[in-house]
């Protein structure tokens, strides 16, 4: 019986150190990101060093290009939506090629996003001109039509 017991003892204290240990990463890992905060969703972790998810822009960023009515286009989105990881590679490297500044809002970190821009399903790609939203593209769709998206809203 003792035998038992001490070797549940073990098991548990393994498993203590474990969650520690995961714990420890995890924060380590979240240090420096880009989005200022102390804990992020794993998903959001295992993009930060994806290269088609480097042009983030937070809610008070976003918030103030609308109140200066500055022409900004945004890609909501989030890192654990199925059809986001399909349209993610196709959007950025064509805005990129197209020269269009294309900002990317996670909407898994900042959940308020939904709401505030009347968000139904990511992904969803909005162009915003004079702090007024002047069209949206909503779900997966091939490169072409998101090419003459951009090109037919003037969006540069």
């Amino acid at each position: 019986m003792k035998k038992i017991v001490i070797f549940l003892a073990i098991i548990i204290v393994l498993f203590a150190v474990i969650a520690i240990i995961t714990n420890v990463q995890k924060e380590e890992q979240s240090q420096g990101n880009p989005y200022g905060k102390d804990n992020l969703k794993p998903s959001t972790i295992d993009q930060l060093d994806d290269p088609n998810y480097q042009n983030l822009i937070l809610p008070e960023e976003l918030e103030k290009k609308l109140t200066e009515n500055e022409e900004v286009t945004v890609y909501f989105y989030s890192p654990e939506c199925p059809h986001c990881q399909k349209t993610t590679p196709i959007v950025a490297p064509l805005a990129e090629k197209m020269g269009i500044d294309l900002v990317q809002y996670n909407l898994l970190e900042f959940e308020q996003g939904w709401d505030k821009y009347k968000l139904e399903s990511t992904p969803t790609i909005v162009h915003y001109k004079d702090g007024k939203e002047q069209a949206r593209i909503v779900g997966y769709n091939e490169e072409a039509t998101f090419k003459k998206w951009f090109e037919t809203h003037g969006v540069n």
